[in-house]
């Protein structure tokens, strides 16, 4: 069993996501609990064994920098103690023994390591777990339902880790009291609360209701392995300490504060949130999810579907998967204050900004954003290596598409960034891979076709507008520095996430550009118009 002993730091964790082939949690065998040794192939929206996993940290990674490792699905099915849960009459099945168990009224409480396979209900109870801080828990969901009236209907109280498995085939619920008799800071404030490093596994299901606070909180680790899981939570979904990390199963969460975070500020290196695979669907009203020192998604598919802000931490890395965001204000926002001051923006500046230890990398993937505010939004720099980046960005001329108060680097993959013209920012002159720059003469309404053709006719770019849209920043390796580019709007165009390919046929000529000529305009990074009007 692994501690965590190391902090996961910016750096190790973007060497880590590099890594790829490689199944996100491990292949356990035998007398093993299965169903966590798929990775995500991030084009669908189920999680799928594949054996290309997209970028996704490699096993050996999450064992030396989290408390999860394959050793963890294991368990000796000779040892397992059955418990029924019943009200008035919980008790230990009959053919298990166990001192460990204890029933008082219709409190289960569970004191030693090993494992424990719940069945039943309990209407009005809770199930505890208090063992040694050297202990290991596993417990099976197996068919079982709490609920409480007073509190949290399942603590970990004290362990080393607490392993919760969803039988295969089986419908788990936790419910929890909407108020609750202890309010104690240190005390439970979640439907699923755990003091100790907390795994998720096995392919059942689980509806957690979360009516007083969080839906699933672990005070230390937390990792999601497997599992079809529901939460809906009146404060926070799911938060892990420490760190926060899916490998695999599917997660819908619905909160009213944060969906899916984690909170660490004290501990160096902590507070670090890991997509490694599965899907995770959030809908909530503030933070989709939150980070409070670097988010990366490396494979699976992430969807937030409703936020203030989307995605948000110091640092957030995007290195496989696929992520689709939407928010009432920035949809990617690298923040949390500034430290340094210097000139900000892309080419053409708009005067100084504060510009922080703040970034946002994308090397592979495909991020597509739809958000009020900024779209894509750092306090410090950002950078595009590979995947697609696309941005349907503000209608207001009070944010931009793209919001980089430091450089905005671009050496490849393909950006396609929509909005409106008041708050442009382009790529800055460190980028290799060139692109363009276009401010349409008036706004065009959405669904509207915007193609860019090379000077012998043929598209090298199409991009379809999800919302009124009034300019276009655009880069990718069909486009060459300081050729002349033709746009049009209309035509046919074949498309994915909003870009793809494109015809002409029926397509209007509406003015020409210059790849990797960026001119200023009234925000930060510049605007500007066409080269030249027809």
């Amino acid at each position: 069993m692994n501690r965590f002993r190391t902090a996961l730091s910016v750096t190790a964790l973007a060497l880590a996501v590099g890594l790829a082939g490689c199944s996100a949690a491990g292949t356990a065998t035998g007398t093993s609990i299965t169903g966590t040794t798929s990775s995500s192939t991030g084009s669908s929206n189920s999680s799928t064994t594949s054996g290309t996993a997209q970028a996704a940290v490699s096993l050996d990674t999450l064992a030396a920098d989290t408390h999860y490792d394959a050793d963890d699905l294991t368990r000796d099915a000779a040892s397992e103690v059955a418990v029924t849960l019943a009200d008035g009459g919980s008790k230990v099945a009959s053919g298990s023994s166990s001192d460990a168990v204890t029933v008082d009224g219709d409190t289960v409480t569970i004191s030693a390591p090993g494992t424990y396979r719940l069945t039943g209900s309990l209407s009005d109870g809770q199930v505890v777990v208090a063992a040694g801080e050297e202990d290991v828990v596993r417990i099976i969901l197996d068919g079982a339902e709490i609920t409480s009236s007073t509190g949290s209907p399942f603590v970990v109280q004290s362990a080393n880790e607490a392993i919760v498995f969803l039988e295969d085939g089986t419908s788990n619920s936790l419910s929890d009291a909407s108020a609750y008799a202890d309010t104690a800071e240190d005390a439970p404030n979640a439907a699923l609360y755990s003091q100790a490093d907390l795994t998720i596994a096995g392919t059942g299901s689980l509806s957690v209701d979360g009516n007083f606070n969080d839906g699933i909180s672990s005070k230390d680790g937390l990792v999601l392995a497997a599992g079809t899981v529901t939460v809906n939570a009146t404060d926070d979904g799911i938060v892990g300490k420490d760190y926060a990390v899916l490998l695999d199963g599917a997660y819908q969460v619905t909160a009213g504060d944060d969906g899916f975070k984690s909170d660490n500020e004290e501990d160096e290196g902590r507070g670090w949130v890991l997509i490694n695979g599965g899907t995770l669907n959030v809908s909530a009203s503030d933070d989709g999810i939150k980070a409070f020192n670097t988010l990366t998604i490396a494979a699976g598919v992430t969807t937030v579907e409703e936020s203030e802000e989307g995605l948000e931490a110091q640092h957030i890395v995007m290195s496989g998967g696929t992520a689709n965001v939407t928010a009432n204000d920035d949809g990617v926002n690298a923040s949390g204050g500034a430290s340094t001051s210097t000139s900000g923006g892309g080419m053409g500046g708009g005067g100084e900004m504060a510009v922080g230890d703040y970034t946002v990398d994308v090397t592979g993937g495909s991020l597509t954003i739809n958000a009020q505010g900024d779209g894509l939004d750092s306090n410090g720099n950002a950078s595009i290596s590979g995947g697609t980046v696309v941005v349907n960005g503000p209608t207001n001329s009070g944010n931009g598409a793209l919001d980089v108060n430091g450089e905005l680097t671009v050496t490849g993959g393909t950006v396609a960034a929509a909005g409106s013209v008041g708050m442009v920012v382009t790529p800055g002159t460190s980028s290799t891979q060139s692109g363009v720059q276009v401010t349409l003469g008036s706004s065009v309404p959405a669904g509207t076709v915007v193609q860019i053709a090379d000077s012998s006719g043929t598209v090298v770019g199409a991009f379809v507008t999800t919302k009124t849209t009034a300019s276009l920043v655009f880069s990718s390796a069909a486009i060459t520095e300081g050729e002349e580019y033709t746009v049009y709007t209309g035509g046919t165009a074949t498309v994915s996430a909003g870009v793809g390919e494109g015809a002409l046929d029926g397509a209007d000529q509406v003015g020409t550009v210059t790849a990797g000529e960026y001119t200023a305009a009234q925000g930060p990074g510049g605007g500007g118009g066409f080269g030249a009007r027809p």
